[in-house]
This record gives C-alpha cells, structure tokens and sequence, in this order.
C-alpha cells in the first residue's frame, strides 16, 4: 500500500520563498566575479601609486649618478652612501629647518586667517560678504610669473626680502583663498542653534567660535591645515625668488643645488627626496584621521 504526500499551499509558499532568498543577493551584496574583479584593480591601482616611490627609493641606492640609465646593475651595488653624504656634506639640515619653520608657519597663520573669514562669511551678513568669497577667488587665477615681481616690489619695500616671515606671507596670500572657501562651506555643514546656545550661555561671539564651532570643525581644520602645510613646503617659485641665503633655502630649493648647466646628480637627488618625504608623511599621518571628514562634508550642507 502506498501513501501520497499533498503538499499544502502554505507549505509551498514558505519553500518557493526560502529559494528565493537562498538565491536572491541583498542589495550591497556582490558576486564573486564582482569581488574579485574590483579587487583586482583596487591592486593595480595601488601598484600605480607605489611604482614612483619604490622605483625614487631604488634609484637612491645606486652609488653612481648615471645609474638611473641602467637600473639593473644597481642591484649588485646597492648602498647607503648617497644618505651618507647627503646628510654630512651638505646643508640638509639647514633645508630641513627652513622648510619646517616656513610650512608651520603658513599653517598656523593660514588657518587661523581662512578660519576666522570663512566663519564671518557663514555666519554673518555684513555689506559685501558675498564679494569677499568671490574677491578670494578670483586671486586664484593669477600665474605665479604675474605675481613673483609685484610681490617682490612689496616684500623689497618691508624689508622682507630673505626672511622667513616674507615667504610665510606669501604663501599665506596663495594658500588662505582656497582655505577659506573650504572653511566656508564645512561651517555652513555645522548648525546655526550652537551658535545659538553659545549666546545664551553668555559666551561672545569670538568665544562661540573658539570654544564651541572650532572643536567640531576639526576636520575641516585639518583639510586646510594639510593644504597650507604641502603648499609651503613643496613649493620652488617663491622660494627660490625671495631667499637669497643658501642657509635660508627650503628644500625644494635645495634640491636645485644637485643640478647644474652640464650635470646633474640624480643619485643625490633621490636620496634627498626620499629624506624630504619623511616629515610630510609624518605631517600626514597626523591629520590623516580627519581629512576624508573634512573633505566631503565641506561639499555640503546640512
């Protein structure tokens, strides 16, 4: 005798079901090829990147200057002399304090200057507010050739011309423009009731800014610190214009001396550019946590 299971309509609703999700994704979910596929060039991009810096550390090791015209003998020579010399036989560490006294300086004198405007701009309505945002964007579009002889007119007339604070100013007049717009919009991103409650609680307007909007603009801070840091500190026009004293130079600067009208040191070279990037990368490591924050809230605003 045989028995027939009859499956119920219930029960055939609940398995079609469980099918479906067993071979439905989730939205987010990806396939395999998918995965592997965006892998793969999440790989290949970052072997992009990686390639210079490797290949400047490479070339640093190669005791001779013509050894960039063949790489592959560099292998079985290998050596820490051009780090050596780099150090001891030339004026590194005067570059190194150049640079750090320049690029500190924009920094601090940069944010403080972008800070304090892009906050009057959001959150004050004076005559011609707008014009002032647009007045800083529109020196943005001047070459550095048009500016370095007026500039040099202006630092020459203050006595300015070979001094750190000279150049720090300069850099400060390239640098805060941008900063402030970006300051700008990142505090139009914070609401106008902290204000608000700072005013109540007592506190002056200056007191708001510094006690309650600045904390939660850190991100943002650190965006435009980090731009006003890698622009003094990579920059060869200006420097190379307004610093006469090799003492004084930055190394952007410095890295001119290793070429001349009929040779260039390139073994030296990559060993100095390889020791630059020491304190920008430490500068970055720093403010990395807040610059993806601030970069994207900046474009927006709540």
């Amino acid at each position: 005798m045989s028995t027939t299971t009859v499956e119920t309509p219930a029960e055939v609703t609940q398995q079609s079901s469980s099918d479906t999700r067993r071979t439905t994704r989730g939205r987010g979910e990806r396939g395999l090829i998918a995965s592997l596929a965006s892998h793969g060039i999440l790989v290949v991009a970052s072997l992009i990147a990686l390639f210079p810096i490797a290949w400047l550390i490479f070339l640093s090791l190669g005791p001779d200057k013509d050894d960039y015209l063949h790489p592959g003998g560099i292998w079985s020579k290998m050596t820490f002399d051009n780090y050596s010399f780099v150090l001891q036989h030339t004026n590194f560490f005067d570059w190194m304090k150049s640079s750090l006294i320049v690029s500190l300086g924009t920094t601090v004198i940069g944010v403080m200057v972008a800070a304090t405007t892009g906050y009057a701009v959001s959150r004050m309505r004076f005559p011609g507010y707008k014009k002032l945002m647009w007045v800083l964007l529109v020196t943005q579009m001047f070459p550095i050739a048009v500016l370095i002889v007026p500039m040099y007119q202006i630092l020459s007339d203050l006595q300015l011309i070979d001094t750190y604070f000279g150049l720090i100013l300069v850099y400060c007049s390239t640098a805060v423009p941008y900063s402030a717009w970006l300051l700008k919009g990142y505090f139009d991103t914070i609401p106008f009731e902290i204000d608000e409650a700072g005013r109540v609680d007592g506190l002056s307007p200056f007191g708001t800014f510094a006690r309650l909007i600045l904390p939660l603009a850190k991100p943002g801070l650190a965006v435009a610190a980090f731009y006003n840091f890698i622009t003094a500190f990579g920059e060869v026009a200006f420097a190379s214009t307004f610093m006469l004293d090799d003492s004084k130079y930055t190394f952007a600067v410095g890295l001119q001396s290793f070429v001349s009208e009929h040779d260039a040191q390139r073994n030296l070279m990559a060993a100095t550019a390889v020791l630059v990037a020491i304190p920008v990368s430490a500068f970055f490591y720093l403010v990395q946590k807040n610059l993806v924050t601030g970069l994207t809230a900046g474009g927006t605003k709540g």
